[in-house]
């Protein structure tokens, strides 16, 4: 996974969700390029990224409404193209997660 200068447009959600802080997203996908973390919004904090394939998801919270603790575990919505670069998404995010414990 890696960050991405490709535009994101186009994706959507297709039930694929996981949970973690955004201090352990910092970790794995660097700097959000949405954080606004006021809770005014219905996303506070958002990653434009890219699977080892190549394919464009995002990682968002939705829908808090609310000014997050960067420590908190919440849960995380990934949007892709298809429903297999979400599945792969999270796939690829869970195995980072887990290299963190």
């Amino acid at each position: 996974m890696k960050q991405t200068s490709q535009s994101a447009n186009g994706t959507s959600f297709h039930n694929d969700t996981f949970n973690a802080s955004v201090s352990d997203l910092r970790q794995i996908l660097g700097e959000p390029v949405d954080a606004n973390n006021s809770g005014e919004d219905k996303v506070n904090f958002e990653w434009n990224i890219e699977t080892e394939a190549g394919d464009i998801f995002t990682v968002y919270d939705w829908k808090e409404y609310r000014k997050l603790d960067e420590h908190e575990i919440i849960e995380w919505h990934v949007g892709g193209h298809s429903g297999s670069v979400t599945d792969q998404a999270v796939n690829e995010i869970a195995g980072a997660l887990n290299e963190l414990d």
